[in-house]
């Protein structure tokens, strides 16, 4: 799995409550990512994401802006082995 990366990202901040899940869905769908993203009940936001490193590194710059109306603080970025686990990028409930 070569020039594959495979990210846990914990997104603090005004993150919950605008449209963030569905907005992240449609970047990773754009941009061939493949996870899921969910609520945390400490109102933060949860991501799990794979993809081509280039593509993975836009994908999280775009986590840093979010959607108009998210205010992000912070992401806490993990780096987890590379997986093809992920057949596309769902949200979880």
């Amino acid at each position: 799995m070569k020039n594959q990366r495979h990210v846990h990202l914990i997104i603090t901040g005004r993150v919950q409550g605008v449209w963030f899940r569905a907005s992240t869905q449609e970047a990773a769908d754009n941009l061939g990512i493949k996870g899921w993203v969910r609520n945390l009940p400490d109102s933060s936001v949860e991501v799990d994401a794979s993809g081509e490193t280039d593509t993975l590194e836009q994908f999280i710059q775009w986590c840093y802006k979010g959607p108009p109306g998210a205010r992000v603080a912070n992401i806490d970025i993990k780096e987890l082995e590379p997986t093809d686990a992920h057949q596309s990028f769902k949200i979880m409930r």
